[in-house]
């Protein structure tokens, strides 16, 4: 019997954890359908997830309402096969053998839900070139 390869594993990485990053890992769990392992996390997380970066979501079938704004942890990194920073600066540390990549996106912070949907959709493309780099086939979100 072989053994099935391990999942991939990505780590969305931003300030506050709190709008960019919690979008991508909305977005890689959904349209992954559970084969990529999915983690975000930020260098000073926030109390809560951005209401904008939530409605925005819904918009879309992803529901970001029990998540929370998770703090950076060097485990966490180490544990990832993909680290994708987002405006976090010189925060996140860099290990041997690590895929990193730095999405440069801007801050949904303080900004109407108006302003976030380009700022959603950018991430939505940029996941699915992810999961096309990862070898994983997206699977459609629910209407």
């Amino acid at each position: 019997m072989t053994e099935s390869p391990a999942r991939p594993s990505a780590l969305f990485v931003c300030v506050h954890n709190a709008g960019r990053s919690q979008m991508a890992a909305g977005f890689l769990a959904a349209l992954s359908g559970g084969a990529v392992e999915v983690r975000s996390a930020g260098s000073m997380p926030a109390d809560q997830i951005n209401p904008a970066a939530v409605a925005a979501m819904l918009e879309v079938g992803i529901d970001l309402r029990t998540e929370h704004p998770k703090v950076l942890t060097t485990e966490a990194v180490k544990a990832s096969d993909v680290v994708i920073t987002m405006g976090c600066g010189d925060v996140c540390p860099i290990f041997p053998g690590k895929r990193y990549e730095d999405w440069k996106l801007d801050d949904p912070a303080g900004q109407g839900i108006e302003s976030v949907r380009p700022i959603r959709d950018e991430i939505r493309a940029r996941v699915l070139t992810l999961l096309d780099e990862l070898g994983v086939e997206p699977v459609a979100l629910p209407a």
